[in-house]
């Protein structure tokens, strides 16, 4: 059974290429994010994350909701392994597939068929696994012939495919959406939508962070309230949506 937990984890940014006098005057005025400190004298730090306490178990669709900054895109890294915490400890129990960052894990010299591996791959499946799904993918992708040539070649649009249809062919324990994926034109939008609900529909746990409260309460039935890079409440979706609206008012 698919689950996750996080204890007082932090995760923290040291910008060493800016000094500390500098980067405050910059920031302070328009922060909307994360806390600003200092590792030393000289090192400014970005507190991403702060002391944050999670559990989400087998079953659960879980929304998270702040204003941009908040630390909802962090979290989800957290979860999907590309952020390693500063403090505390994460948990968890399943395969977790993230929906951003779509493109990691591809090479531009490559053609679309040599990252289908490359990026299948990094998504921990088997070789044997992405054998056998190519012919899946690739018609997913509506590229044709464009999959033999390297995606250096590709438009944003081309490589966005790509990437989605890789990515959603990975059966999920854990599934990390983020509103912010694009897929291309009207009608690959709507075919990409078809196949999120379906993946959506299958895995254990869904967290995703997203400004849409009908997104929102179409997919989950929990939603996590942050502010500044914290845990501020946990709750069912309307009473937490309510709480974000007056916080965003205040």
């Amino acid at each position: 059974m698919a689950s996750v937990s996080l204890t007082d984890v932090s995760v923290s940014f040291p910008i060493y290429d800016a000094s500390n006098t500098s980067l405050k005057k910059r920031l302070l005025p328009t922060l909307t994010g994360g806390r600003i400190g200092a590792a030393d004298t000289h090192v400014p730090v970005v507190q991403a994350l702060e002391d944050v306490t999670l559990s989400i178990e087998h079953g659960d669709r879980v929304g998270l909701v702040g204003h941009n900054g908040a630390g909802k895109t962090t979290l989800l890294r957290v979860l999907a392994g590309i952020f390693e915490p500063a403090q505390g400890q994460v948990s968890i129990c399943g395969r977790a597939v993230p929906l951003f960052d779509i493109g990691l894990g591809m090479d531009s010299e490559g053609t679309g068929y040599e990252n289908i591996y490359l990026r299948g791959l990094f998504l921990g499946m088997p070789r044997k696994d992405i054998s056998e799904r190519l012919d899946d993918i690739a018609s997913f992708t509506q590229l044709g012939d464009f999959l033999r040539l390297p995606i250096r070649t590709y438009s944003t649009g081309m490589r966005m495919r790509l990437a989605f249809a890789i990515s959603t062919s990975v059966e999920p324990d854990i599934l990390l959406l983020d509103e912010g994926i694009g897929a291309g034109d009207a009608a690959f939008v709507e075919q990409a939508n078809q196949r999120i609900q379906s993946f959506a529909d299958s895995a254990g746990i869904i967290v995703l962070a997203s400004h849409s409260e009908a997104l929102i309460r179409r997919l989950c039935s929990t939603a996590v309230l942050m502010e500044r890079g914290r845990v501020v409440e946990v709750g069912d979706v309307e009473t937490i949506l309510e709480h974000y609206r007056t916080q965003a008012t205040a």
